[in-house]
């Protein structure tokens, strides 16, 4: 007897400045899901109005009692939510929280890891305890503003250094700050993504960036992929707007590109992941002449459209991005 396929919903869309991205990032793994194991859905959500994309071009909606929906008058039920929404509520937590709820499986790690890792701020705290090395950070929160001592964040950080919306995507409200008195005013755009802002210290260095996946019968840690911009910094325009160039496998030694791989590989056991993450970090030399390996941000929901980083390391490391996302799902069952 012919196994039934498991129904799959590639959830998307979200509330935050990434929407339109994580549409994208919808339709690549929509390509990419091998059709004849799983009959795949989009679902985009926006509020609380949740779509889901039929064959024939039209919409219907989603009924969060269960999160099923009616297709030609039968009703359809979910096995599995694989979640590529860049933002809240897909990125930080919330929908997992409801996932977990009805006992639907998802691609994501769990609600403390997504809310952990969409603070930048937590995050980095909380694995410079297990000697990761991060930048020296600063954390302001929205009523906090008018009290702040810029010249004692200054002595922090230094200058130049970086203004973020501490608890977004890394893609909108980044501010790279040259001069004390632009401080204020990427202050207010990153404001305008998040209530906590951090202000980071500038590392220059080389940008890399490291995709891992584990199921329960292996690990996987892609090759590392090299990021140059010409650009003041990895920005939105450099990420979608092609101002990049993406090296995959990066041009740095051997042996920095093996630390890079096994720490992203101990980030993930140390958070106990889920799914596919990306790590970016910055490779900057120290005073013994070393390269130093600093974690920049964690990724649960990487990019996936066709010329995105995780699948550009999967082609690199000769891998299939089908058989990829089948092992993730499969995981869970």
């Amino acid at each position: 007897m012919k196994q039934q396929k498991r129904t799959i919903a590639i959830v998307c869309g979200g509330d935050s400045s990434e929407h339109d991205v994580s549409l994208r990032s919808a339709q690549g793994l929509y390509s990419f899901f091998d059709k004849e194991r799983y009959d795949v859905y989009i679902v985009d959500m926006k509020g609380t109005d949740w779509q889901v994309q039929l064959a024939d071009g039209t919409t219907t909606p989603i009924d969060m009692n269960d999160f099923s929906f009616r297709e030609q008058g039968r009703l359809r039920l979910f096995d599995y939510a694989y979640i590529t929404i860049h933002g809240t509520p897909g990125e930080n937590g919330i929908l997992q929280g409801y996932f977990d709820l009805i006992h639907m499986p998802y691609s994501t790690s769990g609600v403390l890891v997504e809310a952990m890792t969409f603070d930048k701020f937590v995050l980095n705290q909380y694995l410079r305890g297990y000697g990761v090395r991060v930048a020296e950070s600063v954390l302001v929160r929205r009523d906090q503003v008018q009290q702040l001592n810029k010249k004692q964040v200054i002595d922090t950080v230094g200058m130049p250094c970086f203004v973020k919306p501490a608890n977004d995507g890394s893609s909108f409200g980044v501010s790279k700050v040259n001069k004390p008195d632009q401080m204020d005013a990427a202050i207010r755009v990153a404001m305008m993504e998040s209530d906590e802002v951090m202000i980071e210290q500038y590392l220059d260095g080389t940008e890399i960036t490291v995709g891992c996946y584990k199921t329960k019968d292996k690990s996987v840690v892609f090759p590392v992929t090299e990021v140059v911009t010409k650009n003041e910094f990895f920005d939105y325009d450099a990420k979608y707007n092609g101002q990049v160039e993406e090296i995959t496998p990066a041009r740095i030694p051997e042996d920095t590109a093996r630390r890079a791989q096994e720490l992203t590989s101990a980030i993930y056991d140390i958070l106990h992941c889920n799914g596919i993450i990306r790590i970016d970090y910055i490779i900057t030399r120290g005073d013994d002449g070393q390269d130093k390996i600093n974690m920049l941000e964690i990724n649960t929901t990487p990019g996936m459209t066709a010329t995105s980083f995780i699948p550009q390391q999967v082609r690199a490391a000769g891998l299939n991005i089908s058989d990829v996302l089948t092992d993730i799902v499969e995981n869970q069952f």
